[in-house]
C-alpha cells in the first residue's frame, strides 16, 4: 500500500512523519502546538500534512491524539490538551487533502506501533503501558487492537490500585495513575527524603539539595546509583504497577507487557521490579504462566509509526 503519513498531536507539539510498510520513517516535521484555539492545531496539522505529501506519494493518514476517540475513528469526543470536544478530525483532514485519515488515540496508536515493529513484533497478544506524566495503555488481542463499545477502551491508568486512595483528576480514588506516574513516583521520593534525609543524600545532591527540583529522571537516575530513597520510590511505583498488571493478567493472559512512557526509559531499575511485583501477585495460580515485561524499543516514534500502520490496514480492509 505505499507511504502513511503518522500525526502524533501533543500538549507541546505536533509531529508528523512520512512512514514506509517496514516501519521506517523516511522524511519528517515538528511543530510547537499553537496555542490559540482547537482549529489552529487542526490547521497545522493540515500545512505539515501538505508539505510532506508534496514530496511524497502518500495513501492515508493516521493520527494519534490524546483523549477519547470514537470507535469509528473518526471523531475526538474528547482532547484535553487541545480543547476538542466532538471534534470531526477526519472529515477536517480528508476536506482538505483528499486522502482517508483515521484517528486513533495516542496511547493505542504508540501500542500499535511497538506491536508490528517494536518490542511487540513477534506478539499476538499484548498490553502496552505508558508511565509518565499519567498512565495510560492499549490493548492489543489476536492480533486486532481493542477499542471497546465506544472506542475508549484501554484506559488502564484508572484501575483502582488503593480502594479509598488518593483522588484521580478522573475524579475516582485510587487509580493506579496517583501511584505509578511520574507525579506519583517524585512525591513519593519527596516524602521519603523528608521523613529520611540520611538515606536521600545522593537524590538529593542530584538536585542541590533542593527537593522541589526533583523529577522523575533524577529519581531514577540516584536509583542507579544505589541511592536507598529512591530505590524505595521505585518500588512503591512496581508493588502498584505489579497489582494492576496481575488483574490484567488473570483477565486477559496476554503475552507480554510492553512498558513505554519517560519512566520506562530508565530500563531495568523499573523493568525488572515491576516484573517481579507481577509474578509475586499471581504466584498463587498454579496454571499461571509468568507474564513477561518488556521495554518499548520505538520511543516517541512510536505514535507516528502506529498512526501511520494503522491508517493503511484501514485501508485495506
Amino acid at each position: 500500500m505505499g507511504l502513511a503519513l503518522g500525526i502524533d498531536v501533543g500538549g507541546t507539539k505536533v509531529a508528523a512523519g512520512v512512514v514506509d510498510e517496514a516501519g521506517q520513517i523516511i522524511a519528517r516535521l515538528r511543530r510547537p502546538s499553537p496555542a490559540a484555539n482547537a482549529q489552529s492545531v487542526v490547521d497545522t496539522m493540515i500545512d505539515m500534512a501538505r508539505e510532506l505529501a508534496a514530496s511524497h506519494d502518500i495513501a492515508s493518514i493516521g493520527v494519534g491524539a490524546a483523549g477519547y476517540v470514537d470507535e469509528n475513528g473518526r471523531i475526538v469526543r474528547f482532547g484535553p490538551n487541545m480543547a476538542w470536544e466532538n471534534e470531526p478530525l477526519a472529515d477536517k483532514i480528508e476536506a482538505a487533502l483528499g486522502l482517508p485519515t483515521r484517528v486513533e488515540n495516542d496511547a493505542n496508536a504508540a501500542a500499535w506501533g511497538e506491536f508490528k515493529f517494536g518490542a511487540a513484533a513477534e506478539a499476538n497478544s499484548i498490553v502496552f503501558i505508558t508511565l509518565g506524566t499519567g498512565v495510560g495503555g492499549g490493548i492489543i488481542i489476536g492480533g486486532e487492537l481493542f477499542r471497546g463499545s465506544t472506542g475508549s477502551g484501554g484506559e488502564i491508568g484508572h484501575v483502582t490500585v488503593v480502594p479509598g486512595g488518593a483522588k484521580c483528576g478522573c475524579g475516582l480514588l485510587g487509580c493506579w495513575e496517583q501511584y505509578a506516574s511520574g507525579g506519583a513516583l517524585v512525591r513519593a521520593a519527596k516524602e521519603e527524603a523528608q521523613l529520611n534525609p540520611q538515606f536521600a543524600q545522593t537524590l538529593l545532591s542530584l538536585v542541590d539539595g533542593d527537593p522541589d527540583r526533583m523529577t522523575g529522571y533524577t529519581v531514577t537516575q540516584a536509583a542507579e546509583l544505589q541511592c536507598s530513597a529512591a530505590i524505595k520510590a521505585v518500588n512503591s511505583l512496581a508493588m502498584y504497577s505489579g497489582r494492576a498488571l496481575s488483574d490484567l493478567a488473570r483477565i486477559l493472559d496476554p503475552e507480554m507487557f510492553v512498558l513505554a512512557g519517560g519512566i520506562s526509559e530508565a530500563g531495568e531499575i523499573v523493568r525488572k521490579p515491576i516484573e517481579e511485583a507481577l509474578h509475586a501477585h499471581v504466584k498463587d495460580a498454579a496454571a499461571f504462566t509468568p507474564t513477561p515485561v518488556r521495554t518499548a524499543q520505538l520511543g516517541n516514534r512510536a505514535g507516528m509509526i502506529g498512526a501511520a500502520d494503522l491508517s493503511r490496514t484501514a485501508l485495506q480492509s
